[in-house]
């Protein structure tokens, strides 16, 4: 499954870089986007469509827009040389204090800092790059100077989100409730801990969309269109 996702990622870093090579393409032009969400919202679902309709305003022939969610840890883990277990502790706020307490004394893996650290190296380098959609793990914190860069947060009703896992992760819904509040605590305590920044505010964003309100291909509308935009 890493060499998979690590192909894919090559993949992209090549036909980026190589068209580049070939085309004087404006800085201007070179877009990338981060996708922030409530557990439950269909960010991936939204993020394929989106990456799909950008595709189509891609202004250079063979450069691909690309997702990176899981991909990125893969990335992360080649970027920096670090063994696969590790993917473990790499989703956002899993690694506890008392868990790189232990890996300090016995050298088992990196501090949860030090790979939060890698993880925003591998995002800016790709965000510099252009052409991806990074989800998750204060990608809008990460990349906040970058001015080519559209910061968009994706939420829902609970009940909602509840239902949806429900269908797509086969939950009950007392599971699909806890995985929801579980995840949410996670993400807003790895934006609080290692970016001092308060994941539910929306001036970190330039949109916020209710995924309930708008369906799936109307948000990456409307994302394609203010990423279009962004700068103008």
């Amino acid at each position: 499954m890493i060499n998979a996702s690590l192909d894919r990622c090559y993949s992209f870093i090549n036909s980026q870089t190589a068209s580049a090579t070939k085309a004087a393409v404006p800085v201007g032009i070179r877009r990338a986007v981060t996708i922030s969400r409530q557990a439950g919202c269909g960010a991936v679902h939204v993020a394929e469509k989106l990456a799909s309709q950008l595709q189509q305003h891609a202004p250079v022939p063979g450069v691909n827009w690309t997702v990176f969610d899981r991909e990125l840890m893969d990335k992360v883990l080649a970027d920096h040389k670090l063994p696969k277990y590790l993917a473990k502790f790499l989703p956002e706020d899993r690694a506890s204090q008392i868990e790189d307490t232990i890996a300090d004394i016995f050298g088992v893996h990196p501090p949860a800092q030090t790979i939060v650290q890698q993880t925003a190296e591998t995002m800016l380098q790709l965000a510099e790059l252009g052409g991806v959609i990074l989800i998750g793990r204060a990608g809008n914190i990460v990349t906040a100077k970058l001015p080519h860069v559209l910061h968009v947060r994706l939420v829902a009703p609970l009940d909602d989100r509840i239902e949806r896992i429900c269908h797509d992760d086969r939950k009950t819904p007392a599971e699909a409730r806890r995985f929801c509040l579980e995840e949410e605590q996670a993400r807003a305590r790895y934006l609080k801990t290692y970016f001092h920044a308060d994941i539910n505010d929306p001036l970190h964003y330039h949109l916020v969309i209710n995924t309930s309100r708008v369906g799936y291909d109307s948000a990456a509308g409307l994302i394609c269109d203010a990423t279009q935009r962004l700068g103008a």
